[in-house]
């Protein structure tokens, strides 16, 4: 059962010098570093709210980085209308050249046991199917890497296309990921965060969040921060005795 975070201890985890509790906890190094590398204050504060918003920009960043050198597609720009409609412009090679696309988002879910996206393209037909299978793929795992960190995108990704509608499977290429491989009292941090839907919004797409925290690691950050507090004081202290 998923368990919400209060929001003042939101703020509390917010608060925190991350440097100096993963030099007090050593135990903890690989996962607070893991942490700290993957969300920013402003990130865990959205997503623990439950609505995460990125922004057009950062998205086509992310795509841009995900295309690589190896595909037909040289430059893709995306852009969310505040109907519902994602657009996407496609810069390929000679044989394709300039290839636009309109349609929504129907599903976006990550939990711990699926992965996955489906669109509708509202084209009536659909150009090159490999070519649109690795465009949404990339589109996918860019959406999904303000969450979760960079992604290893080199692998193949399976994608269903039925009529008008694609099917995107991300679930493997996300357990290999950091937050993937990387446990903290027995539990993946990726399980940690899950993705209930997607909305395209102008001039970006809100993601709907949550947070799944077991009680035990809830209980082990509590420490954390209880240790740390302890700390700041005993530091308070000593230069109070100066």
């Amino acid at each position: 059962m998923a368990i919400d975070i209060p929001p003042q201890w939101v703020e509390q985890v917010q608060r925190i010098d991350w440097g100096s509790v993963r030099a007090a906890v050593a135990d903890y190094g690989p996962v607070l570093t893991v942490l700290r590398d993957t969300w920013d204050r402003e990130t865990i504060s959205e997503i623990a709210d439950g609505h995460l918003f990125v922004r057009d920009a950062v998205l086509n960043e992310a795509i841009a980085h995900n295309l690589g050198t190896d595909g037909t597609i040289r430059s893709v720009e995306l852009t969310s209308h505040e109907d519902g409609h994602l657009g996407i412009v496609c810069t390929t090679d000679k044989k394709y050249k300039r290839i636009e696309l309109s349609g929504t988002i129907k599903e976006f879910v990550h939990t711990g046991e699926k992965s996955y996206a489906v669109y509708h393209v509202d084209k009536k037909k659909l150009p090159n199917h490999g070519l649109v299978s690795w465009l949404f793929s990339r589109l996918s795992l860019s959406m999904v890497e303000r969450m979760v960190g960079r992604l290893d995108v080199s692998d193949r990704i399976p994608v269903d296309i039925k009529g008008n509608n694609v099917t995107v499977d991300f679930h493997d290429v996300l357990a290999a990921s950091r937050l993937g491989t990387t446990e903290f009292r027995g539990h993946s941090l990726l399980s940690m965060v899950e993705i209930e839907g997607a909305t395209v919004k102008e001039g970006g797409i809100m993601f709907d969040t949550h947070l799944n925290v077991p009680d035990d690691v809830k209980d082990a950050l509590r420490a954390i921060l209880k240790e740390k507090s302890a700390a700041l004081q005993s530091s308070a202290g000593e230069g109070d005795g100066h």
